[in-house]
């Protein structure tokens, strides 16, 4: 028996047990993470340094490439680290730390995706009132209030979980802090605050989700009376890669948080976790970029002005 007073630090899941292992895995993620950099940070450069960019559709892009970065800069560096050095310790700072930072982005960005839905429902479904309803002051106020929202669901979930005495020890079956795991280790009867929370999160995100559903029935309604096979490929185009985000991010978060005990495993949880954390930041770029002209033009202007001043 340990009392959450006592606790100094948690023990993280080894990816793997043999050195070899552990060095492929430190590699594999170092690829993942300077991939997620890499393409983050062009589509962060090339929409604030395009004056073609500067809408909303864009506005709300770079500030996903943003949440994007800290999610996987939370997450991986520290996973790499243990697996570098042979170690699975994270101070209860850091784990506190990590619990707040990642709910803090998971959640603004989930906030963020259901403001995108909605940019895309005006522009499609109301485009002569999309100046109007998705103004420069609008789409300020909106994204802020993403990141706000995240910042105060972080500061609540994490000001419960470690008020929760821990009994089970300090050995977490994740490669972060994960606030499932940390209930595990919870006192009998007193993870069902925690959990109150979660389901009242859960709900909170379901009107989200309910909202992007509304929003994407609309859509589709709309692009299928467009009468060019031209128009609605464009239509399409605009709405397909959120859709495919959103799609993956629901998915695996959702399945991650309220799955039944029962088919909970630790390789189970495991995979969910890369999913939902690690999966998202390095693919959205390659998502968002692969149909959409603008931005491939504005990345390919920004690449060739690099290149030309390194010569």
């Amino acid at each position: 028996m340990s009392n959450s007073s006592s606790i100094t630090e948690f023990l993280l899941l080894a990816f793997a047990d043999t050195r070899e292992l552990q060095l492929l895995h430190f590699w594999l993620f170092l690829g993942i993470y300077l991939a997620a950099l890499l393409a983050n940070g062009l589509i962060i450069t090339a929409i604030a340094c395009d004056h073609h960019l500067h809408t909303p559709m864009y506005f709300f892009l770079l500030n996903l490439s943003l949440l994007d970065l800290g999610c996987i800069s939370t997450t991986v560096p520290k996973a790499m680290a243990n697996s570098l050095w042979d170690t699975r310790a994270i101070s209860y700072t850091g784990c506190a730390a990590q619990v707040f930072f990642f709910f803090f982005l998971i959640s603004a960005e989930f906030y963020l995706l259901t403001i995108m839905s909605y940019d895309r429902y005006v522009a499609i479904c109301q485009p002569l009132h999309y100046g109007t309803l998705l103004g420069s002051r609008a789409c300020v106020h909106m994204a802020a209030a993403a990141w706000g929202s995240g910042f105060l669901t972080a500061v609540l979930h994490t000001a419960n979980i470690f008020s929760i005495p821990l009994c089970q020890g300090n050995a977490l079956d994740q490669f972060f802090c994960e606030i499932p795991q940390i209930l595990k280790l919870s006192c009998p009867h007193y993870y069902l605050r925690e959990v109150g929370l979660i389901v009242f999160g859960a709900c909170l995100l379901l009107l989200c989700f309910l909202f992007i559903v509304l929003s994407y029935v609309q859509i589709f309604r709309a692009v299928l009376r467009i009468p060019s096979e031209q128009g609605r490929h464009k239509a399409f185009s605009m709405c397909l890669p959120h859709l495919a985000v959103v799609s993956l991010f629901i998915s695996t978060s959702f399945f991650a948080y309220l799955k039944p005990p029962s088919i909970s495993s630790p390789s189970l949880d495991l995979v969910v976790a890369v999913l939902y954390s690690v999966v998202p930041p390095a693919v959205n770029p390659l998502i968002y970029s692969m149909r959409n002209q603008e931005l491939k033009e504005a990345l390919r202007k920004l690449i060739q002005w690099t290149l030309h001043h390194q010569q």
